[in-house]
């Protein structure tokens, strides 16, 4: 895939870069392990001095971003500009709380018979992210703000469809006043990541992106004996039992399969409705769905822009004429509208059964699964039968399904009540082949430390 800039809204390539030659990314690897021989010795004060600068920088330039954004990957100017804000906010989350995470931790001296004894935090290195268009920002930050505060330096392969986003990245952590090397962009090819992971001055990555990437990314890592936080796909549960409040739920389900196009990891793709409220639901859901804006996303009233690829849409595409192939029924949406760019619809299918693709695979686009169950076993059964396990959602009131739906759904996350987010204060992450480790909150931070026992007599 060229590294390049190409409108979703056009189909037409807007600007091309050159990769990185060998020498220059040679260069800029001595960079990263000679800034950290440095900046790990900075002090937390200074760090957070300047990513507080960083986070006043972000907000002052969210327009300028967020239509770099939109320009490059599709989402709605709307969505752009929040991401912006919300980056900037966690950047400033790090800085407020980092020297609290990173704190001493006191053991028990006494019982290992020491006159002192504790936890130290310390940074681990230079830190590769290989990271995915989707969230062109916020991928990014929740794995800079708490790595630069600990200690590590950045080094972020990026999406080869944002690098105008990527570069801009770079730009605003020196422009804040961090020190050279302290975060680069590397403009490489998907090609390019083996021999940077292998190389000694890394030691450690991170990846959000898909399944396939995360298991070469792993098994690199695990070769080379360096840590590594997974963030894979997702096909999340969105659960509603009878004494939910189905309207405010069916408006939920419906933001949350349309958020960012569709192409979010954690956005609700099978909705799984008991059959006490399933008509009611449907119909609420269908309309709220088949009413959404889809259209230009740089006008402000677009609620869908276009997918961000032109095989992303063909990728949607075979998953729905599968379905329907195999006997599901569509309720709404299922065909491309005419004219430029990358455009799908947002769509509700029915009558999903194990053998269509769909119901084994992530769907990345504006597309739901419906299913109807009868009872609470039913629903959790239904909503764990899946190799995914990032976040999930539940609609109840009655206290004795919370609780169970809290226990029993396989999920790094479970939202009741609410749709599935990710918050700077909690941490994120998934299981099983949704990935493991932890970003953001105190968890996020440690992910790329060192906990250093500390024993003296």
């Amino acid at each position: 895939m060229p590294i390049a800039t190409t409108n979703p809204a056009t189909g037409k390539v807007e600007r091309t870069f050159d990769a990185l030659s060998e020498e220059e990314i040679d260069r800029r690897l001595e960079l990263a392990a000679t800034a950290f021989g440095s900046y790990r010795l900075t002090g937390l004060d200074e760090r957070a001095g300047w990513m507080r600068a960083a986070a006043d920088l972000l907000d002052g330039d969210a327009d300028r971003i967020a239509a770099v954004m939109t320009t490059e990957m599709g989402k709605t100017i709307t969505a752009a500009r929040a991401e912006a804000h919300k980056c900037a906010k966690a950047l400033r989350y790090y800085a407020e709380h980092a020297a609290g995470f990173l704190a001493d931790r006191p053991a028990d001296a006494e019982a290992v018979g020491a006159r002192r004894a504790y936890v130290r935090y310390q940074p681990l290195g230079p830190v590769l992210a290989v990271m995915p268009w989707n969230f062109p920002l916020w991928q990014v930050v929740r794995f800079a703000a708490p790595g630069l505060m600990a200690g590590n330096v950045g080094l972020l392969k990026h999406a080869s469809n944002v690098p105008q986003t990527a570069l801009y990245l770079q730009e605003l952590f020196e422009r804040a006043g961090f020190p050279e090397g302290a975060f680069q962009t590397l403009l490489i090819r998907s090609g390019e990541v083996e021999r940077v992971l292998r190389d000694p001055r890394v030691r450690a990555a991170t990846l959000t992106g898909s399944e396939p990437a995360g298991r070469s990314v792993a098994a690199i890592a695990g070769d080379e004996v360096k840590p590594t936080v997974l963030e894979l796909g997702g096909s999340d549960p969105f659960v509603v039992m009878p004494s939910a409040d189905v309207e405010a739920a069916a408006e939920a389900a419906a933001t949350s399969r349309c958020l960012n196009n569709g192409q979010s990891c954690i956005s609700a793709k099978r909705f799984i409705v008991d059959e006490a409220v399933a008509d009611a639901f449907e119909e609420r859901f269908v309309a709220c769905m088949a009413g959404r804006r889809v259209g230009d996303p740089m006008d402000e009233a677009t609620d869908v822009g276009p997918l961000a690829s032109e095989q992303g849409r063909a990728d949607v595409e075979e998953f729905v004429a599968d379905a329907l192939g195999r006997g599901a029924r569509l309720l709404c949406g299922g065909e491309r509208p005419p004219g430029d760019g990358w455009y799908y619809p947002p769509t509700v299918v029915a009558d999903v059964t194990p053998e269509m693709k769909m119901f084994n695979q992530e769907v990345f686009g504006p597309v739901a699964s419906l299913f109807r169950v009868r009872g609470v076993s039913a629903a959790v059964e239904l909503a764990n039968a899946t190799g995914f396990g990032l976040g999930s959602n539940a609609w109840t009131e009655d206290p004795g399904e919370r609780e169970r739906f809290a226990r029993e759904l396989d999920a790094g996350q479970v939202f009741i009540n609410g749709m599935t987010t990710s918050f700077p204060e909690l941490p994120f992450g998934g299981v099983k082949r949704s990935g493991y480790g932890r970003e953001l909150s105190e968890q996020g931070i440690h992910a790329f430390c060192n906990a250093k026992t500390v024993w003296e007599s």
